[in-house]
């Protein structure tokens, strides 16, 4: 196992969440802030590029390159370890050039990241294209990749230090591309972690599966489906209401595509679970900048 680049502070906070709990039912919340991991705004994301900046590097790379939706968290993290490691980024998004850059979007280019818009064409093409002309690393969709879940085993580790009675504990986590839920089913356990999807992938099930391959059958995995409303870019009014309460009980703000999504799951009861919750605030704050319908 290659050894990850020094990009985060860890371990990251774990919080009680008392107000918050008593609006749940719960009789403990706690939040595992990777939101406040130290890098260009936080987030999950960061874990992940620990192993594959490492790959990048030990491959000699001296350029990145990397796609995602025009928000993309993932996006704006990689362009944030470029620049910490004196790299070059590419980043590939979806789409045309919106009129205006907002949110993640604006924080791309202070960072550096030179941005090449998709438009009618599919990511993996441009993507591939780009890397070759350029020579670059290429960081796949998400992060997520067999080596970089190791980033969320050490996650769970971090809580089992943090929390002695971890094992009475489920951890509810946003499911992305995957590799965030992946890592924590390797350490923790696939009965102990509930993925809420957000739409990102057409069958999350098998992603996670597959980067666990032979650890877990997919049917063991928990995933909870209820909040992927109309598509991965779109805000529902569950997800507004989970933004608000969550806000105005605990002063923690989530993002519209990834936590937001987790919290109303938890909030509307949507999934079985016990009394003793760990939610993994996987960052995404700058998204909601990138939202003007807020």
């Amino acid at each position: 196992m290659i050894t990850p680049v020094p990009l985060g502070t860890w371990p990251t906070p774990l919080e009680a969440a008392p107000r918050l709990a008593a609006r749940l039912g719960l009789a403990e919340l706690w939040f595992k802030r990777d939101d406040l991991n130290g890098l260009g705004g936080g987030g999950n994301k960061i874990r992940k590029l620990g192993y594959t900046c490492a790959q990048a590097i030990a491959d000699g790379a001296t350029t990145l390159i990397t796609s995602g939706a025009p928000q993309s968290n993932h996006a704006r993290l990689t362009a944030a370890a470029a620049a910490r490691l004196g790299l070059s980024c590419v980043l590939v998004l979806a789409g045309p050039p919106p009129k205006s850059r907002r949110g993640n979007l604006l924080l791309d280019g202070l960072a550096g990241a030179e941005i090449v818009w998709s438009g009618d064409r599919q990511l993996a093409e441009v993507v591939a294209v780009e890397a070759e002309r350029r020579s670059a690393y290429v960081i796949p969709f998400g992060g997520t990749s067999p080596e970089s879940i190791q980033g969320y085993v050490d996650c769970g580790r971090e809580l089992r230090a943090q929390l002695p009675t971890v094992d009475g504990v489920e951890v509810v986590a946003a499911l992305g591309s995957g590799g965030t839920m992946a890592g924590l089913v390797r350490e923790l356990g696939a009965q102990r972690v509930i993925g809420v999807d957000v739409g990102a992938l057409p069958d999350p099930r098998a992603a996670v599966a597959g980067l666990l391959v032979g650890e877990v059958e997919p049917d063991a995995l928990r995933i909870d489906g209820s909040q992927v409303g109309a598509g991965y870019r779109t805000l529902t009014d569950a997800v507004r209401a989970a933004l608000e309460v969550t806000a105005r009980t605990e002063g923690v703000f989530l993002d519209p595509t990834y936590t937001g999504r987790a919290m109303a799951a938890l909030l509307a009861g949507s999934f079985p679970r016990g009394e003793r919750i760990v939610f993994l605030h996987s960052g995404g704050l700058p998204g909601l900048f990138g939202h003007p319908e807020l």
